[in-house]
């Protein structure tokens, strides 16, 4: 989304027109609710990233559609590019239902070495088909997995004629195939959402599958549904790890949907956690059903969906509902005996980071005001912070209003947290006004946060990604004040803070 300052009211859609067919790139907007630095759709709904893989200097970003509601409806893939993870230009619909079905989550992979005879460096895309009179039957046999390639880097699509390639073995909610390529192993690995478990295939070729293993039972969160799973590998001071990512709706920490995480080891065929403890990869309300980009090499990419199902299909909208997070890369950290994940902003996001300016030993005596520093950024900014002490703080964000978003630690529970209980609006649905609270992993008296806000939601990463809460708000007017507050002085050793272009 190309940045350009904007006042906050007068609702016009900026969008750039192409001719003969080429795509209209995503433009910033003036719409008060349309995030500024977040992918969103140009209108209809989103829910789930899809299909996110790299080629040839481009990300591809596939998303749940519905084109014409703006609510939750029969499902395509929307499709997106950037060459920065920062600026996306929209594309054509990539994918639409079929006499199969709707076009639920999936993956995409390159086959480079043509093992589906698709065509080398295909892009192939492996994704659920769910079909509605099959539901109705009550059979349980309504999702099923099928495929879809691209010869021309996902300008058009031809969907497999043997779909579907792996059938229902029986399991009513039997979805979200994410694939990769299992070097050790020599085959593809499918990991699919089995109801409350994961289950693991086997593929050569991508069209034949073989069931591997089961994971899950026993294990991590059971609140809800199991959804949108992935698995990959990450090092760390040379010791490798593998990850696997679950999303459960509900039974989130901060109510409804929300993405838990696993680390352990993976062989080709099984997955082994290395701990029994329920661990998140966002303790915030806003961040669902997040995977990882393909064909990146060691590098983790992640994005999600910026919403929550308690109330996505109540937040304000404006021809639209849905944004994406901002993208993260993924790192493994160790902290005393264990192995933790977490997440960053991608590098890129410099490109529309404004000069930062720098305050240093700060002393915060229950009031430092930030306000007329910030104000010229209209509530969108980053600002990071390292204390050089373990000391209660908060954040707060507001107007003139009186909406106000707080952001802070807490010493006594060792928590990071986010109240957005008097954001704006709140009264569409009865759980949103909320304050949402991430443990501290990390041990040390030094605290470092970090803070992403755009014109509808904060993303806070706390002890370099360790602890992170994405939340949406919907103010009335720009957040453009900013207080530090404490109830003890405490002395800030850095503040630094630039606006986002």
């Amino acid at each position: 989304m190309k940045q350009i300052k904007l006042l906050y009211v007068a609702m016009l859609l900026v969008v750039c027109q192409f001719s003969d067919g080429e795509v209209q790139a995503q433009e910033r907007t003036k719409e008060a609710y349309r995030p500024q630095f977040h992918f969103s759709p140009k209108k209809g709904w989103m829910n789930d990233p899809n299909g996110m893989v790299y080629l040839n200097g481009k990300y591809h970003l596939f998303f749940q559609h519905s084109p014409n509601t703006t609510i939750w409806g029969p499902m395509h893939w929307g499709h997106a590019i950037s060459t920065d993870l920062v600026h996306w230009q929209e594309q054509p619909i990539a994918l639409y239902p079929d006499s199969l079905g709707t076009i639920f989550s999936g993956s995409a992979v390159v086959d480079k070495n043509n093992t589906a005879g698709f065509g080398q460096n295909a892009i192939v895309a492996i994704f659920t088909h769910h079909n509605k009179t099959i539901e109705d039957a009550k059979t349980g046999l309504h999702q099923y997995q099928s495929l879809a390639y691209s010869n021309d880097e996902g300008k058009t699509w031809t969907k497999y004629k043997g779909n579907p390639v792996l059938p229902n073995p029986g399991i009513w909610d039997f979805r979200d195939p994410k694939v990769m390529w299992h070097e050790s192993s020599n085959q593809w690995i499918m990991t699919l959402a089995t109801k409350q478990s994961i289950t693991f295939y086997g593929s050569k070729n991508l069209k034949d599958w073989n069931r591997l293993s089961e994971f899950g039972e026993g294990l991590g969160a059971h609140g809800g549904v199991w959804e949108c799973p992935d698995l990959f590998s990450l090092s760390v001071n040379g010791i490798k790890k593998w990850v696997l990512l679950v999303s459960i709706n509900p039974g989130a920490p901060s109510g409804g949907s929300g993405t838990q995480y696993f680390i352990g080891q993976f062989d080709g065929k099984t997955f082994t956690a290395e701990h029994t403890d329920t661990r998140w990869i966002d303790y915030g309300a806003d961040n669902y059903a997040g995977i990882t980009w393909s064909n990146t090499g060691d590098r983790k990419i992640f994005i999600g969906w910026m919403n929550n199902w308690t109330y996505a299909n109540l937040i304000p909208e404006q021809g639209f509902r849905g944004a994406a997070t901002i993208a993260r890369d993924l790192k493994l950290k160790k902290v005393g005996d264990d192995f933790y994940l977490a997440s960053v902003p991608v590098k890129e996001l410099s490109v529309i980071t404004g000069k930062a300016n720098q305050l240093n030993s700060v002393k915060v005596n229950k009031n430092y005001d930030l306000s007329a520093k910030i104000a010229p950024f209209e509530g969108k900014y980053q600002l990071e912070l390292t204390t050089a002490e373990r000391a209660s703080f908060s954040l707060h964000l507001s107007n003139s209003k009186g909406d106000e978003l707080i952001i802070g630690y807490d010493k006594v529970s060792n928590t990071f947290y986010t109240d957005r209980t008097k954001s704006g609006q709140v009264n569409f649905e009865s759980s949103f006004a909320r304050k949402t609270i991430a443990p501290r992993i990390a041990k040390g008296n030094q605290i470092s946060l970090k803070l992403l806000l755009d014109a509808t939601s904060s993303e806070v990463f706390a002890d370099e990604g360790l602890a992170t809460l994405t939340n949406t708000f919907f103010s009335s007017a720009p957040l453009s004040r900013l207080h530090i507050k404490s109830s003890k002085p405490f002395m800030v050793q850095k503040i630094k803070y630039s606006g986002m272009k």
